[in-house]
């Protein structure tokens, strides 16, 4: 697959070949749901907790004696029918999180980025940096190419001064080429590719690896 690789004015710069293991394949529907869901399940915090009867801290006394007062029987003040007492079938600390089969997330992040490339979503841009870190330096940059739509912009390597310019804009999430997030390629509006992060990308996923 063809594409134009663009300047930071947004001007075409010259033309590279993606990996067609990699932007060109069958779309799986079933594994972007299964990868999506799996990150969704990962980033859940179970922390909601409520205490059983046995749990309730207080007497264990009876309240009063069983018969004779005209009261309904009583046996001790944690009773779930009583209040401040413990709660029957409440929710207990839990890890929601589970392991997802390496291949299929593997897959997923191949047709979303498929996907991306079929709907004319992606873009590639040559490689840059913000020298002075500001958040309207990569905006000038970005927002041409974006539109001021929800973007990902996936980079190889960790670059400081760009995650500082991008952490103020709020259409904006940057991505390691080595930690994609399926969530946010699958609801990005624009996904934009530094020229090194899809060598990375074809190297990583492609058909390059398996030779």
């Amino acid at each position: 697959m063809d594409t134009q690789v663009l300047s930071v004015d947004g001007e075409p710069k010259q033309t590279i070949s993606l990996d067609d293991a990699v932007f060109s394949r069958a779309v799986s529907e079933g594994s972007i749901y299964h990868a999506i869901r799996n990150e969704l399940a990962n980033a859940r915090v179970g922390t909601a907790s409520t205490k059983t009867r046995s749990q309730v801290r207080g007497s264990t006394r009876k309240p009063w004696r069983q018969k004779g007062t005209g009261r309904a029987r009583a046996g001790r003040r944690s009773s779930p029918l009583w209040v401040g007492g413990g709660v029957v079938f409440g929710p207990q600390l839990r890890d929601y999180g589970y392991k997802l089969p390496r291949t299929m997330k593997r897959v997923a992040l191949k047709s979303i980025l498929s996907m991306k490339a079929q709907q004319d979503a992606l873009r590639v841009i040559e490689d840059f940096t913000v020298e002075t870190g500001k958040t309207r330096d990569l905006v000038k940059i970005l927002e041409p190419i974006s539109e001021g739509r929800r973007t990902v912009l996936i980079m190889k390597d960790e670059d400081a001064m760009v995650k500082r310019a991008a952490r103020n804009i709020p259409w904006l999430r940057f991505l390691s080429y080595q930690r994609l997030c399926a969530h946010d390629l699958y609801y990005a509006e624009r996904v934009i590719l530094m020229e090194s992060a899809a060598a990375g990308l074809a190297e990583l996923y492609g058909n390059a690896r398996k030779k």
